[in-house]
């Protein structure tokens, strides 16, 4: 019997763009010729739920109840929501354009209590476009039917999660178990349909269930439980994310009555094994082999890893394969106005990884003990374009957002390089540290080659926190990296933290000053901050005590088990510096309030700073040294310039200068040297001109400098050169 594959992601992820594990897979099974169909049951079940018969169906057939205010006022409107509702969807697909215009007259769409935020706009989408300012109020229009859904039809309903408080540190399955034994919801019902369809469509023998968060769970146990019941023949099995952190020490039998088999970590050899166990050849063996998987065999759990085959290189695992999705159907929204939160929602991106695992490695906040960030291993960027071309033939996309825990410096200048050689036309962001490879010259080599945002954790910004979290960097180091970002006309979004173990009230409120001082100096564009959580496979989850935190428990959970309950030896309560926090950093995105004193965010009383007023501008002053390596790369970006010898005379005498003319992507611009020098320069540009294959180091420049001409530093450090450094000539 052939064996065919069926991928999904069960509701909900994102609505601009798809999940990528199922593509992902699908790449690898291609490689194999293995047979596959994917599907996003999260879009399929949102595009249902939001159309004209959804809504008909919704008001009508469910007969809810409106309790509050606002939901009586969408309950009253039903005709104008079940009016506008297509036309909506489809400009928030690209498909309808126009539509805009009537959107930002504000009497096109209904509204309820979504709205009544809109004092933001003016700031958010002053001078921008009519779309963006359509896309926000379209999205406020979705949420406030949203809000109806969840008071008067499913509690569990969320555009990006689903029933996520079930999935959430689910110790024990009992509630989960019970929420599963309930008649299905208003959109469990929608699902099953959807599911129905495709299953028997498809008629596959393996069904494969990706579950990357918490906020996926329920709804994949729903899809299990539906196919279990009516096609007990095809065999069932979850990977993904959220089992990969949360179920590694999975004990409860009753999880089997919905899945034949949970794998972890990566999930191409598991898969291929389980592929190979279910083919006739397998029938004949003594034993059938396992990779990283957990079955039930005589009633209990077990932990199978009898496989043979080692995990797949990066290079052997294909590339990502987006056929069967409705990359057209996906629907970019504008919830809230932080710079990198839209990148999130709005516009399709492939993603895409250049480097498996994190070659850091040792943040103790993070689960380094885990395969997928423990075990490092970069893609060749020859490889990672040749993904890129394929992707951009095969979706029609040139939009990437590469995943990575944190992006190698090296890998992405030579990823910029071999992007900018084969002369793609391409936008693209990822997740860094902010370490000081990140020269000003290197930011400028990324921003050409498409790089339009980064993202990077600050964490807490107090250097002793900083080393406890061995995170490598320094307060100071981030402002300077973050500036080379943003001067090259990059964005830069950072991950903030408080309450990390030990934390002090003076180090956060130290913390937000630092923090403030970033945005006032403009070199920070985005940012958000988190509580600090305890999970199982961080340095401080398994050895808490060197952290001075102590677990509430040891018992290990019979489901889910990753997020750990502490208590913190400073017995601060963190959680009440949440609103604060987050309302100061709202106001400093908005580029207002650097002026307040940071006693104006609190509702209690917080210490004096201890920061300097001016540390993060005084860091910012210091300039770079002279010091250049001998082995840094020198690359040119610009073109071949035009020419021009003219004769330069002074007290009687007279030479020989040449005038070079360069035409930039904006401007024109001009420097002169001597005929000699002007004649190298011409011969060296030529040389490390982007376009070559082979990349010239510094040393090697000097050396072809003077094999003619004397006095290089002399030469590299002038004017003529300094010009043509602000507008692509660049040492890596």
């Amino acid at each position: 019997m052939k064996t065919k594959l069926f991928i999904i992601t069960p509701p909900f992820t994102q609505l601009n763009t798809p999940y990528p594990a199922t593509a992902y897979i699908k790449g690898f099974l291609n490689t194999k010729n293995i047979e596959s169909v994917q599907a996003d049951l999260g879009i399929d079940v949102i595009l249902e739920l939001f159309s004209k018969k959804g809504l008909e169906r919704l008001f009508q057939s469910h007969n809810p109840q409106p309790t509050t205010d606002n939901c009586k006022r969408i309950f009253a409107l039903q005709d104008e929501y079940i009016k506008t509702i297509d036309p909506v969807i489809q400009f928030l697909q690209g498909k309808n354009p126009t539509l805009a215009l009537q959107i930002c007259q504000e009497d096109f769409l209904p509204e309820a209590s979504r709205f009544a935020q809109l004092e933001e706009l003016d700031w958010a989408f002053g001078s921008m476009g009519t779309q963006d300012k359509a896309k926000h109020l379209a999205t406020l229009y979705l949420e406030d039917i949203s809000d109806f859904i969840v008071e008067c039809v499913d509690e569990n309903f969320g555009f990006s999660r689903y029933a996520e408080r079930l999935g959430r540190s689910a110790n024990s399955f009992d509630e989960l178990y019970q929420a599963l034994q309930q008649p299905p919801t208003y959109i469990d019902s929608i699902l099953i349909s959807l599911l129905k369809a495709k299953i028997e469509t498809v008629k596959p023998t393996l069904f494969l269930i990706s579950v990357p968060f918490p906020g996926n769970l329920y709804s994949a146990f729903r899809c299990a439980q539906w196919v279990k019941q009516n096609h007990p023949e095809i065999k069932i099995s979850m990977g993904g994310g959220f089992p990969n952190t949360e179920l590694r020490s999975l004990s409860d039998k009753r999880v089997f009555e919905f899945f034949d088999f949970i794998t972890l970590d990566d999930g191409e050899v598991p898969i291929e094994e389980l592929v190979d166990n279910l083919s006739s050849r397998a029938e004949s063996r003594d034993e059938k082999h396992y990779k990283r998987t957990f079955l039930l065999e005589n009633g209990e759990v077990v932990y199978k890893n009898n496989s043979l085959k080692h995990d797949y290189k990066q290079s052997q695992v294909g590339t990502p394969d987006y056929s069967d999705l409705p990359l057209d159907k996906y629907i970019s929204v504008i919830e809230i106005v932080n710079p990198m939160h839209r990148m999130w929602s709005d516009g399709r991106w492939n993603k895409l990884t250049m480097a498996h695992g994190c070659y850091w490695g040792k943040c103790t906040f993070c689960d380094i003990s885990l395969d997928y960030i423990k075990v490092y291993e970069p893609v060749a960027a020859s490889l990672l374009c040749d993904r890129i071309e394929e992707l951009i033939e095969q979706t029609g996309q040139n939009g990437f957002h590469f995943v990575d825990e944190a992006a190698p410096p090296a890998l992405m200048r030579t990823l910029a390089l071999e992007i900018l050689k084969r002369k793609l036309a391409v936008t693209w962001w990822t997740n860094i540290r902010f370490e000081k490879s990140f020269s000003k010259d290197l930011c400028l080599l990324l921003k050409a080659s498409g790089c339009i945002a980064v993202s990077g954790g600050l964490e807490v910004a107090s250097d002793r926190l900083l080393k406890l979290i061995d995170k490598g960097v320094t307060v100071e180091q981030v402002a300077k990296v973050t500036r080379n970002f943003t001067e090259a006309g990059i964005m830069v979004h950072a991950y903030l933290m408080y309450g990390y173990p030990t934390q002090t009230i003076q180090e956060t409120v130290d913390s937000l000053e630092m923090v403030r001082q970033l945005f006032e100096a403009g070199v920070l564009q985005s940012g958000f901050w988190h509580q600090f959580a305890l999970t199982a496979h961080s340095p401080v989850g398994l050895y808490p005590e060197k952290f001075g935190v102590t677990k509430k428990t040891e018992a290990i959970g019979t489901f889910a088990n990753n997020d750990i309950e502490y208590n913190d030896s400073t017995g601060i309560n963190h959680d009440k510096f949440s609103f604060g926090l987050k309302k100061s950093l709202f106001n400093f995105m908005h580029g207002i309030c650097f002026d307040y004193e940071l006693q104006e965010w609190f509702d209690f009383k917080i210490p004096r700073t201890k920061i300097h007023p001016d540390f993060i501008f005084n860091a910012l002053e210091e300039q770079n040294d002279f010091n250049t390596k001998p082995n840094a790369k020198v690359v040119w970006l610009g073109g071949k310039p035009s020419a021009e010898i003219f004769t330069k005379s002074k007290k009687g005498r007279s030479w020989e200068m040449m005038s070079l003319t360069f035409h930039d992507k904006k401007e024109s611009f001009m420097i002169q040297t001597s005929k000699e020098e002007g004649e190298w320069l011409t011969s060296i540009l030529s040389k490390i001109s982007i376009s070559n294959a082979k990349n010239y180091t510094f040393q090697e420049v000097k050396n072809d400098f003077e094999t003619t001409l004397e006095d290089f530093e002399l030469f590299w450090y002038s004017k003529p050169i300094n010009t043509l450094r602000e507008f692509g000539l660049l040492v890596l």
